[in-house]
């Protein structure tokens, strides 16, 4: 049984060479308790198999059909039995909803596969998968004969070439169109030049080739070419000059195909057929542009690109030398600097092969005269940038002056020593460090003079014993506290003076009433001596 369109399709074997009339009774197998529709039609054979058309049936339904046929040679033909009751399933007019998942595992890919069951009225006896892919088709290792798949999810093991993968449904009345999965090539960051390939080696029976033409943007390769045992000289007439191929050796490892090397090669390589495309130029200054183009499609490249030369002359100068550069094959963009500003340039590019450069693009461009307006404007910024430093450095110095006030310096007057003028004074003076005796006189009118030398004599115990340095100490303070005179003195003229200070003193003494006030100079410290009168 087959379904074709809204007609179906019986066949059984022929009893006779001869045609025979057939009775057809069908009903629908959802409603088994409708009432039998007959048809009567003629059959044709092939001398083996009877066949008749049921037309105008509902393609999307299930039906329970019986057969029973007679002769038309005999003069009183009998019908034969009814035949036993045959379920038709539904057509599978529809494709299987197929999901599919991809993981990496070391040179080989690890293909997991799903979909959605058949419709009820397709699948009442029973529905089966088959899973077919390109490589094994083609021979290539692991070939594996694929079995009927009673479930919904298989997993198979595939290289890392471009493979198609079909998932076909079948049932008593037929099959499905084919759900077909295309598993790209896995990428590769950086695909390099085959170094060397099998095309010319004898292959062994774990191992095949294949490759095919790379184009830009083909994820869906057409012209697949595979090569296994004894097919190597056919296979090798197909390779075609100037064509890049996408070249993969395939081996059989542990029961799954794996992919042991992946590069690009060329037959022969030729120069580019095109220039590159959309060469222009952008964003021009007085001394640089940007140069934007895209790369020579693959298929005129004919041959793989080293590098792109790219050109530049200055058009009024006819004696101006033509600079030359390499750019990576790699790059679409590049700045063109250094140029004369106010000048006109033709620039060129032309893409290079290993065998020699294509055609070239140009492009003429024109510097912007240098403008002076612009140093101007650079000049007042410059002068804008000093006149804001200065006035924060002197905010920020007020700021400071106000939150941290500065401390004031003490005021230390100059000084300046007595220079003594002679030695002898200058010795004087380093002798005289303290003061050893102090004597006080006094001399009341009442009192005679022996009164006074007792209590001088008193006076005079109550003091270290060197009367006679601190007597000439004495003297040294008083000269230099201000009797100090600015040449030196003789020792005679010392007593002289010794003399009229006592009378001096006594003269004052005299005229303090009953109180004696004397300052005393010893290390630089001052003594405020008070004696009251007995």
């Amino acid at each position: 049984m087959s379904w074709l369109k809204n007609n179906l399709n019986l066949s059984w074997p022929a009893a006779e060479k001869h045609p025979a009339l057939a009775e057809i009774r069908f009903r629908r197998d959802e409603h088994p308790t409708e009432s039998w529709e007959k048809r009567t039609t003629n059959t044709f054979s092939d001398d083996v198999m009877y066949h008749v058309i049921v037309v105008s049936l509902l393609k999307d339904s299930a039906f329970q059909v019986q057969i029973r046929h007679r002769s038309t040679k005999v003069l009183n033909p009998l019908w034969s039995d009814w035949s036993p009751v045959v379920t038709v399933p539904a057509e599978l007019e529809q494709k299987p909803e197929v999901d599919m998942t991809t993981r990496l595992l070391n040179g080989t890919r690890e293909v997991t596969l799903t979909w959605k069951p058949m419709p009820h009225a397709a699948a009442v006896r029973g529905v089966t998968y088959s899973l077919e892919d390109t490589q094994s088709s083609n021979g290539c290792p692991c070939e594996k004969n694929r079995h009927p798949i009673n479930k919904t999810k298989h997993t198979i093991y595939v290289s890392l070439s471009a493979v198609n993968i079909s998932v076909i449904a079948r049932n008593a009345a037929g099959y499905s169109p084919p759900e077909i999965r295309q598993v790209a090539a896995e990428p590769a960051a950086d695909l390099k030049i085959c170094d060397k390939t099998l095309l010319h080696e004898k292959l062994n029976h774990k191992t095949c080739l294949e490759w095919y033409e790379l184009q830009d943007g083909d994820s869906r390769p057409e012209n697949v070419n595979i090569m296994k045992k004894k097919q190597r000289e056919q296979i090798r007439m197909n390779i075609t000059d100037y064509v890049r191929y996408l070249y993969f050796e395939h081996r059989c490892d542990g029961g799954r195909p794996q992919t042991v090397k992946m590069c690009l090669f060329y037959q022969k390589e030729g120069v580019p057929l095109r220039e590159p495309q959309d060469f222009r130029t952008f964003s021009e200054t007085h001394t640089s542009a940007n140069l934007s183009w895209k790369a020579i499609p693959s298929v005129d490249q004919r041959g793989f690109l080293t590098h792109y030369s790219l050109c530049s002359v200055k058009i009024s100068s006819q004696d101006e030398p033509k600079e030359c550069r390499n750019i990576s094959a790699s790059l679409t963009k590049h700045r063109l600097e250094n140029l004369t500003p106010g000048a006109k340039y033709n620039i060129s590019l032309v893409g290079v092969t290993r065998v020699g450069q294509g055609p070239e693009a140009t492009v003429t461009i024109s510097t912007s005269p240098e403008n002076p307006v612009n140093v101007w404007w650079s000049l007042g910024l410059l002068l804008l940038f000093f006149f804001i430093t200065t006035m924060g450095t002197c905010i920020l110095k007020r700021i400071k002056n106000k939150i941290f006030p500065p401390v004031p310096t003490p005021v230390i007057p100059d000084f300046s020593p007595y220079q003594a003028e002679c030695q002898e004074c200058l010795e004087r003076k380093e002798e005289v460090e303290e003061v050893h005796e102090l004597t006080l006189h006094q001399y009341p009118e009442s009192r005679s003079v022996p009164e006074d030398a007792e209590e001088t004599t008193v006076l005079t115990g109550e003091w270290d014993d060197g009367t006679d340095e601190d007597v000439e100490n004495e003297r040294g303070d008083s000269r230099m506290s201000g009797g100090t005179s600015d040449e030196c003195v003789s020792p005679g003229s010392t007593d002289e003076a010794l003399r009229s200070s006592r009378d001096g003193e006594m003269t004052d003494l005299e005229q303090v009433d009953n109180e004696i006030a004397m300052l005393i100079y010893k290390n630089g410290l001052v003594f405020d001596v008070k004696t009251d009168s007995p």
